[in-house]
């Protein structure tokens, strides 16, 4: 499948992988959980108007503000940003689209059904009731015990794999597809944001998903990480905020790139300090990563860690110092027009600024045992996340006339602003003044009643500017008038260069920024194009594909796979299957899992989930199949993956990504153990079955390797006997490690839960890693078995890459394993 069908289609909308229209599936689905985050946010207010439960009982209160701020901070504010990174970052670069288009399909879906399936987890008995940053020991089944809870973890698991694609797709695109003379230090604002945003994801969601798998495995497996006394609290408070800080950039940075670009716009002033701003913004994405124990500075951890920590958080304000500087100047330098996308953006600086000194005071470890806790953290909060994120809807503003052709009516756009902006500090504010109220708890002071009732107030006027801006956009949308292809008189970026809405192929020409200006010549680099613009997609039924005339040789880039849809609603299926298999637990079970005794009392949840694994293999397969064309860019600046093949990138994108997921499990490992008592631990009774897998495992990378030479020489049988070998061994060492499993549970007394030869703990974790590293052999067999049949039909002879890439894969599966050996059988 690569015809396009008509935009009117909802076909059309199953199947498109064109960036355009994933970004607006992605802008609009973000909205919808906006809404759902707001009536969420209005019961809590409505709650806080007296002190004492009101509206909402205690557990449905918990639950609510976990839902509340997951539903926010996941499934609302990143996807916003990203709907606008996917429609603009190809545009801005002088791309055709994202490097995988079909994975840019599959992280929306994965986002939306994962949205779906937090939804469902809320008529599951009880959705996660802990508190957005789920700490341990709360999230176990000890204290949330309902199936919601654990549907609610898979939820996240699953919106983490759509991140994890999405991150991929950018960091591959903007280190490969750059138009010719475009170096880094010449990229927008915006997309120089979103790579500095998709460079820290790529690290700190996968810390986040290693996190849930831990948890899904406690509460699917019944494994004993987070309830063990062997610091499991802990654990999950130093692999949360390991990602947890992070985030708080990967939230604020497109923000932030927004109003980079339209402090530009509507100063008509080039940026101030351009060049420092860049470096600010790369200092502060490295300095994420090495704060994050400032939000446990309640822990026990010791004091001289505390205030290392505390210096490197007091550090990190100072790039923001000069980025807000940075901005000031521009718009002192400038003649600002006081149009609605610019307010939202100086108002998202006022609030940031505001959000920024408040936080200042929780990185002091004397004022934050004082302040943690209370609603000053939860003002900060939503000062720094929700108020930059204003920046945001100043972009949706500013790019509106792009997206739809249309001019949005400039008085209600202020109207909305300055509703939104007072009511803002009308409920945020009065948190601040009211902070000594205990977070994430209903009863308080009656000191503080009518503040909080000036908050509820300020949060329901907050909501109504929301749907003032809905009627904005839709009135506009049906009946606004043109916007031409700019309307505004100070850009700077390339989408601006393109028709109002661009064509499906974004370029009639090739961009090209050789002669230090935006040029256009034609695929083959011959001649000028003066930018000519291309067609809009207009999405004429009659047409059927809206394409336009751009063919790369003899084949036309692809835009339509319906296997990303089918493959993310497998996932979902499977998920929300696993999420209720484990709905007893009897230690006395004759037929136990690993030990644990778990036992099936509700046939659907089993069913959905082999119904799914089904369907996830399948689609899988189908993928594989397709004959989905995505060219690469012919001429582009790569910098400094220079001969790096696109495929090849993403690949050693995607093994950066599952470095950080084993090397999160090898620490939970070391740190458990450190706490447990190093000396209390045993290696494996017997560790020769593991010293055969580790030698089993090293000869098949070297079979791969002699698959991949016998691809290159063109020898068919010596690729499918390359194959077939590796696939032996990989088979072999899953047989090993099932009878060494059978023989520790049954003969030795080693269960997931039960360790005659030290801590349970050392079995759960044991069992849990290395289950994990067989999950990725099987993995590799299935991607081996596919590529073994198509060997045996005929590919690979000409283009030996997926061979290359799987090898790739199998390395790493290998290397892995050399890490796990020792950690489990010798020390």
């Amino acid at each position: 499948m690569s015809d396009l069908p008509p935009s009117t289609s909802v076909r059309r909308w199953l199947v498109t992988t064109n960036h355009k229209d994933v970004g607006i599936l992605y802008l609009v689905t973000s909205l919808f959980f906006l809404l759902f985050g707001g009536v969420l946010a209005l019961l809590l207010r409505l709650q806080l108007l007296e002190p004492g439960a009101q509206v909402l009982t205690g557990m449905a209160y918990n639950e609510t503000v976990t839902a509340h701020g997951l539903i926010m901070v996941f499934w609302f504010l990143s996807p916003f940003a990203f709907g606008f990174a996917n429609y603009l970052v190809p545009l801005q670069i002088g791309a055709d689209d994202l490097a995988f288009p079909r994975l840019n399909a599959l992280s929306y879906w994965m986002y939306l059904l994962s949205g779906v399936l937090l939804g469902i987890s809320f008529f599951q008995g009880e959705t996660l009731a802990t508190g957005w940053t789920i700490y341990a020991p709360l999230n176990v089944p000890a204290y949330t015990p309902s199936v919601g809870g654990t549907g609610a973890v898979l939820a996240l698991a699953m919106f983490v794999v759509a991140v994890t694609a999405s991150t991929i797709n950018f960091l591959t695109t903007i280190h490969h597809s750059r138009a010719e003379g475009m170096g880094l230090m010449d990229m927008p604002m915006f997309t120089w944001s979103i790579l500095a945003t998709v460079w820290m994801m790529l690290f700190a969601f996968a810390a986040f998903l290693a996190a849930l798998l831990i948890l899904g495995s406690d509460r699917v497996l019944g494994s004993l990480y987070f309830q063990a006394v062997e610091g499991g609290s802990l654990l999950w408070g130093h692999l949360f905020w390991f990602f947890g800080h992070p985030e708080v950039y990967i939230v604020f940075f497109p923000a932030l790139g927004i109003m980079l670009e339209l402090f530009q716009s509507f100063s008509g002033n080039r940026l101030v300090g351009r060049k420092w701003v860049i470096i600010a913004i790369v200092l502060i994405a490295i300095q994420s990563f090495l704060v994050w124990m400032h939000h446990m500075f309640l822990t026990t951890i010791n004091l001289q860690t505390k205030t290392l920590m505390m210096a490197t958080t007091i550090g990190i304000s100072l790039p923001f110092d000069l980025l807000v500087f940075a901005m000031i100047y521009t718009l002192i330098k400038g003649r600002i027009r006081f149009e609605t996308p610019f307010l939202f953006a100086f108002g998202a600086l006022l609030l940031f600024i505001l959000g920024g000194i408040t936080g200042v005071f929780l990185g002091a470890i004397v004022l934050d045992y004082e302040f943690r806790g209370t609603y000053w953290v939860v003002a900060h909060f939503h000062y720094v996340m929700f108020g930059g994120a204003t920046a945001l809807i100043g972009g949706a503003y500013y790019w509106f006339p792009k997206m739809t052709g249309k001019l949005y009516d400039e008085f209600l756009g202020k109207v909305h602003f300055a509703i939104f902006f007072v009511s803002f500090n009308m409920l945020y504010f009065s948190m601040f003044m009211a902070w000594e109220t205990p977070r994430r708890v209903f009863r308080y002071s009656q000191d503080y009643v009518a503040i909080h009732q000036v908050g509820t107030v300020g949060g329901f006027l907050l909501g109504f500017s929301f749907l003032l801006m809905f009627y904005n956009f839709a009135k506009s949308y049906v009946s606004g008038e043109d916007a031409g292809d700019n309307p505004w008189a100070y850009t700077r970026t390339a989408e601006w260069a393109v028709s109002s809405p661009p064509p499906l192929e974004n370029w009639d020409g090739r961009p090209t920024y050789a002669s230090g200006r935006l040029e256009f010549v034609d695929r083959h680099g011959h001649g000028s194009d003066d930018g000519a613009h291309a067609a809009a997609d207009g999405g004429h039924a009659a047409e059927g594909n809206e394409a336009s005339d751009y063919v790369l040789g003899d084949k036309h880039p692809s835009h339509a796979s319906i296997w990303p849809f089918a493959l993310s609603l497998a996932t979902f299926f499977a998920l929300l299957g696993l999420s209720g298999v484990r709905s007893a637990v009897s230690v006395d079970a004759a037929e136990t899992l690993l030990g644990t005794g778990v036992s099936v009392a509700n046939p659907i949840y089993p069913t959905l989930l082999v119904l799914g694994a089904v369907g996830m293999l399948y689609s899988g397969i189908e993928w594989g199949r397709e004959d989905f064309y995505a060219p690469p860019a012919e001429v582009a600046s790569r910098w400094p993956f220079d001969h790096v093949e696109k495929n090849k990138l993403g690949m050693w994108f995607f093994l950066a990504s599952d470095v950080i997921v084993f090397g999160a499990f090898i620490s939970a490992a070391v740190f458990i153990r450190a706490n447990a008592g190093w000396r209390s631990w045993h290696p494996l009774p017997d560790s020769f079955p593991g010293l055969i897998n580790t030698f089993v495992l090293l000869t098949s990378s070297f079979t791969v390797i002699l698959a991949l030479v016998a691809a290159r020489r063109q020898s068919r049988k010596g690729l499918l006997g390359g194959l077939g070998a590796t696939m032996l061994l990989g088979f072999t060492f899953l047989g090993i490690k099932g009878w060494e499993w059978h023989h520790e549970i049954y003969d030795v007394g080693i269960t997931l839960t039960q360790n005659p030869h030290g801590p349970p703990i050392q079995a759960t974790i044991y069992y849990v890693t290395t289950g994990l590293h067989g999950i990725h052999v099987i993995l590799g067999l299935l991607v081996a078995g596919f590529l073994f049949v198509r060997t045996w039909r005929g590919h690979y002879m000409t283009d030996q890459r997926p061979v290359e890439y799987f090898g790739l894969y199998w390395h790493f599966v290998d290397i892995v394993w050399v890490f796990l050996f020792p950690l489990f059988y010798l020390f």
